[in-house]
């Protein structure tokens, strides 16, 4: 058996994306920006029908963890999956649920 490369960085920056995509807020809003769109924090809050204060809070978490992109355009502010990897984590969890 050969042994494992193991790269403790990559692990824990996996791991730092993995728990900023687990709150469901997280995941509703990473599923409204599966498609490449490109969603600014009004239209994200009004789709979610939550408060802006707390679209805004986890849309920072998602952001200082790597998973989003941000871009300002005026006084907006657009944001977009850095990956749509993500995404494909989430589909998978989905299906386990299905059992």
């Amino acid at each position: 058996m050969q042994p494992v490369d193991i790269d403790i960085l990559k692990l824990e920056s996996a791991a730092n994306k993995l728990r900023a995509i687990s709150h469901p807020m997280r995941i509703a809003i990473i599923d409204l920006l599966a498609d490449g769109n490109k969603m600014s924090v009004t239209e994200i809050y009004e789709k979610l029908d939550i408060e802006q204060a707390t679209a805004s809070h986890h849309l920072n978490i998602l952001k200082n963890k790597g998973v989003l992109n941000s871009k300002r355009v005026g006084k907006k502010i657009f944001y977009s999956l850095r990956s749509l990897i993500l995404t494909e984590i989430i589909e998978c969890v989905n299906r386990c649920n299905e059992f």
